[in-house]
Formats: structure tokens, sequence, C-alpha cells
């Protein structure tokens, strides 16, 4: 593996999220904010590794006996590109040697804030993503992508309407084992992952939206009995890059803006630690 295709900190971390494999635990949780992970420390028992780099806060520690390492991944399919390959090759690399086999396999949970695109999806509310729909086009750079969802993928596509200037959609889907345990008792759905937070999720400030209509063509999608429940900027990639590497993900969310009803939760920060808190519970 040559230096410039896999970078590596000076201590032998990988490069951005400066975790390796004796450091990174097979229970993950991301989180977008760095200054969320500090949650952890109020939850887990016994800290072990903290590490501070760019947006990527780490923090390995152990819960009841489990163990498990919180990490920031910043905003952006951008960052989850960096994050997910970084945390599969933490796997793979010991003394700075690349390794091509790991018996290791990760169990993530993104625990996010997103915006309902259904009037029945108050904020406040919890929604798990069944499914990931990609609007950013990430995984679409990847040989490897198998499109494993190919007719959710064609029925979307042609839902959506020829748009020739956006990026391909893509269609994944999620960790069922994940889904029952940790997304017990949530709304269920399919999340939509947009590439930037304003033209690309329907909001007009100076510039206006490509598509006009929207949040309300994707809040009328719907597969195998599951509706496009809410809109934000990671899962697809996280789901995606988990199928092609051999990890299990699911996606949280803490709705904190319902888009039909045009409210928003300022102030979630209580909803989010009880969130928090509820997620590292049931990963053990």
């Amino acid at each position: 593996m040559k230096a410039s295709e896999l970078v590596l900190a000076g201590d032998g971390s990988l490069y951005h999220i400066h975790l390796m494999s004796n450091t990174l635990a097979d229970k993950v949780l991301l989180v977008g904010d760095p200054g969320r992970v500090d949650m952890f420390k109020q939850i887990f028992d016994s800290v072990e590794y903290e590490s501070h780099n760019r947006e990527m806060h780490a923090l390995t520690g152990s819960y009841h006996g489990t163990r498990m390492t919180a990490l920031s991944t910043g905003m952006g399919c951008d960052n989850i590109d960096i994050v997910m390959t970084e945390l599969d090759a933490a796997l793979r690399v010991e003394g700075g040697e690349w390794k091509e086999e790991s018996d290791r396999h990760l169990q993530l949970v993104r625990i996010g804030t997103s915006g309902s695109l259904q009037a029945d999806i108050d904020c406040g509310s919890h929604v798990a993503a069944a499914y990931a729909v990609g609007l950013d086009g990430l995984m679409n750079y990847y040989r490897e992508w198998d499109a494993p969802m190919a007719d959710m993928e064609r029925a979307f596509a042609a839902h959506m309407g020829p748009h020739v200037r956006l990026a391909a959609p893509y269609c994944v889907e999620g960790s069922r084992l994940l889904l029952g345990t940790v997304g017990a008792g949530m709304h269920h759905g399919i999340t939509a992952t947009a590439p930037g937070f304003y033209g690309p999720q329907g909001r007009t400030v100076r510039l206006h939206p490509a598509v006009a209509d929207l949040n309300e063509r994707l809040a009328s999608f719907g597969w195998n009995d599951a509706k496009v429940t809410n809109l934000e900027m990671e899962t697809s990639a996280i789901y995606g890059f988990s199928h092609l590497l051999g990890h299990e993900a699911l996606t949280v969310c803490l709705i904190i803006a319902n888009r039909p009803k045009g409210t928003f939760l300022n102030d979630y920060h209580t909803q989010m630690r009880e969130l928090v808190g509820t997620v590292v519970e049931r990963m053990v």
C-alpha cells in the first residue's frame, strides 16, 4: 500500500480519524458535531483513549462492560468517504503495516439530527433509516458499487423524473439487525441524503433549487411500504460503504425540523442527550 494512498499519521494511526486497530472498538457511534462526543464521557463508565483532529473527535471507552468508540464525522458525505474508509482500514493496519485480511466487523450507528418530510413525524420524534437514498452520487465513484437495490433505484429515478445535471441516485438498505434492536419503537422509513443543506434540500435563500418541488417528490416516494421520512447529509454513504466493506450500519435521527409544517426545534440538546443514552443502552 503506497504511503500516498493510505495516509498515516506519525504514530501509525489513520491520518484523519487518529484511530488504529487497538484504539478502535467494534461498536462505533457516529455523530456529526465534534462537541457532541463529550456527551459520551458522561455516559461511559471508563475512557481509555481520546484524540482530536479537525472535525474528528474520537473517544473509546466502556459502558457496562461493552467497549465502544464515539467518533465525530463533521457534515456531509465527503467527510463520510474519509471516515468510513479509515475506520475499515484501521482494522487492517498494525504497526504501520497493511494486512489484507481482518476477522473484525463493525457495528456503526449514526446518531444525528434531521428534517422530517412527513407532516405526521413531528419535531422531537426519532427516525431509524431502514433504507437510504443517496442524492450525493458518492458511491458511483467506486468500481465495486454493485447497485444492491437496482429495482428501487430505477423506481426512484422514474418517480423523481430526469434531471441530467444532478448526480445519479443510489439506494441501499441499512442493517436489519440494528434496525430491530437499536431502532425498536422508532419511526422506520427511507432516509434521503443530500449533498448540501440549502439548494440540495429544497431551500431558497438567494439561489433557487434546480428541482423546485424536490421535497414533495421525495415525500411521495415509497418502497416496500416505507416512505421517505427525512432528509439529511450522511446516511447513504455510511450504508453504501458498510454494504461494500461488510459492516452493519444504522442511522437514527432526532427530528428537529418538520418541512411540510415549517416548524423547527431550536433547543434540542436535552432530547439529543436522551437519544444518545438510549442508543448506548441498546448497543449493549
